[in-house]
């Protein structure tokens, strides 16, 4: 079987919605993909401030936003379509839509941009709210990637996503994954304070020094200590470490070089928390995410990795722009299919279970 579906992403770190147009193909169980086309459609000023706000507004606002996000995705497909000449091709889409809360432990997990819209908008067959079934069971409702990990990729012993969120997946006996810390979201934050809207390469980490007192209470913070499975709120790092890193006094170099620190302390326990010897000798990570193309960030973490024998594999631009895209699109194909679309050890769900709600944009 074949499947062409397109897939949206929205990360916490706000730089832009992802879009993948991809082709799935599936023989005896085992799943190939192809992608065709890929964008990044980066969010104008006024977008940005309303999703930066979300969880901030009255309820009335909270549900315009929602339909008003969901009318924005559809407009945004129908230019991805429009652009890349894709006409009749899309079968299917997934969106991951953009979180405002996120609290598994109270049974609450929201992301915006209504499905029922964006159907509407394209006239195609939508899938979204991927992960409020499994917070029903009682799972994280995250991470949603290692799911499409496993069918889509082989080779790798543990995945690393350096997003607004940094997460993990370790591939097998079994598949673990989690967040591990915020990341490009705080990063970017410490870049506007000096007019950029990130550091480039991280260059300015590199040219700062790190502030070790402030390492030490970054690297205290509670979630650290919980067990997986675990999911982090986007808040911690917007409105806990990024006042904690401003209120220090220190300079935005040293801000940056002590945060990616932190990073790199924190990614690399929890990859040695998750190196098994069932793995062998060979242990390689998959990096994928807009902090792949850190240099700084990369050379740090690289050089704590190969401490535990694992080695890093960025791929090519592509799949590290669009890794996450493209596997909403494959769980809408899942959904579809009416086939699991989280990993229980994951999420830490009393149940496998099919997430999502599938909004028909077609005529009968």
């Amino acid at each position: 079987m074949v499947y062409h579906a397109l897939g949206i992403m929205s990360g916490s770190s706000l730089d832009g919605l992802d879009l993948v147009f991809a082709h799935f193909h599936e023989q005896g169980g085992k799943w190939s993909f192809e992608i065709e086309a890929a964008a990044c459609y980066p969010y104008k000023s006024d977008w940005e401030n309303r999703l930066r706000l979300a969880s901030q507004v009255d309820a009335r606002t909270y549900c315009q936003l929602h339909v008003d996000y969901g009318h924005y995705l559809g407009k945004e497909v129908n230019r991805f379509i429009e652009e890349h000449q894709l006409h009749y091709k899309v079968g299917l889409i997934g969106s991951h839509g953009h979180t405002v809360f996120h609290s598994p432990e109270t049974g609450l997990t929201t992301q915006i941009g209504e499905g029922a819209a964006l159907a509407a908008a394209t006239g195609l067959p939508v899938v979204t709210d991927l992960r409020t079934m499994d917070v029903a069971w009682g799972g994280q409702g995250a991470p949603l990637v290692p799911i499409g990990e496993q069918h889509l990729f082989s080779g790798y012993s543990l995945f690393l996503n350096l997003g607004g969120i940094a997460n993990i997946t370790r591939a097998t006996d079994p598949t673990i994954a989690f967040d591990c810390c915020p990341a490009n979201r705080v990063l970017n934050l410490l870049a506007t304070q000096v007019g950029k809207p990130y550091d480039p390469e991280g260059s300015l980490a590199a040219s700062g020094k790190i502030n070790s007192a402030l390492l030490e209470k970054l690297n205290s913070h509670p979630y650290y200590q919980k067990p997986f499975p675990k999911s982090l709120a986007n808040e911690v790092g917007t409105d806990q470490h990024f006042p904690l890193l401003l209120e220090s006094g220190s300079s935005i170099p040293d801000l940056l070089a002590t945060y990616t620190q932190h990073i790199v302390d924190q990614v690399s326990q929890s990859a040695q928390a998750l190196v098994s010897h069932a793995m062998g000798n060979e242990k390689k990570c998959l990096v994928t995410g807009g902090g792949a193309f850190n240099t700084h960030l990369i050379k740090c973490l690289d050089a704590s990795f190969r401490t535990h024998g694992i080695t890093l594999e960025v791929p090519a631009a592509d799949l590290v722009n669009y890794k996450e895209a493209l596997i909403m699109a494959f769980l809408a194909v899942l959904r579809w299919r009416q086939e699991n679309t989280v990993i229980p050890s994951v999420t830490g769900a009393r149940q496998a279970s099919i997430g999502g709600a599938l909004w028909n944009g077609q005529e009968a």
